[in-house]
């Protein structure tokens, strides 16, 4: 990860219906649903609807590859011609080994502290997950209270069971607002973490 706080945050769920424009101005879709590749802790497109009297399914898919920026009110793509066929994402969404409401999340140490609720990606051109929303169990003293952890690079995910590092429920917050900080403190936290030594983080 970068050592910089993170750009705006947003839900995934909030993703859907967002409008897919192109650098000349022109909507040309709207985002029906979000695919993720859970392995690489990255969107890795979008399926789409029309927009307006159209706003039925496309039979076009946006792969993240082809996608300029994801910015906090627009997808961003170069032109139309990004678009590609349906089955360009497709692949991804049934292959999902990924991040899907549900999931339970493990820590190292074999302890349940959660389910997903949804998925917290960072505005941009990388598409990163950066954390989850959960219910919260009994272990982490918050029994199902929403709470929004920060992920690691590559989240741990088997099946449907998202593995955390233990520490890594220390930074869990309540609200979305401050998960950016949270990130920007789970890095300070880690070895090697910018502008930290070891001799500051025993201390």
């Amino acid at each position: 990860m970068t050592s910089s706080v993170p750009a705006a945050l947003m839900a995934a769920s909030e993703l859907t219906k967002r409008p897919v424009v192109t650098l000349g101005g022109e909507a040309v879709a709207q985002v029906k649903d979000v695919v993720l590749d859970g392995a690489g802790g990255r969107i890795a497109g979008f399926t789409l609807a029309g927009r307006g009297l159209l706003s039925g399914p496309l039979r076009k898919s946006l792969p993240w590859a082809a996608v300029h920026a994801l910015g906090v009110d627009a997808v961003m793509i170069t032109s139309a011609e990004a678009l590609e066929d349906k089955s360009a994402v497709a692949s991804w969404e049934e292959a999902t080994g990924g991040l899907v409401r549900g999931a339970r999340v493990l820590t190292d140490r074999g302890v349940q502290v959660g389910t997903v609720l949804d998925v917290v990606v960072e505005a941009g051109r990388e598409g990163r997950v950066v954390g989850v929303e959960m219910s919260s169990t009994e272990a982490m003293g918050r029994h199902e209270r929403k709470v929004f952890l920060p992920l690691g690079d590559r989240p741990a995910l088997t099946g449907d069971t998202l593995m955390v590092p233990a520490q890594d429920t220390e930074h869990a917050v309540e609200e979305l607002g401050e998960l950016a900080t949270a990130l920007w403190r789970k890095r300070l936290a880690s070895p090697g973490g910018p502008g930290v030594t070891g001799e500051e983080r025993t201390s």
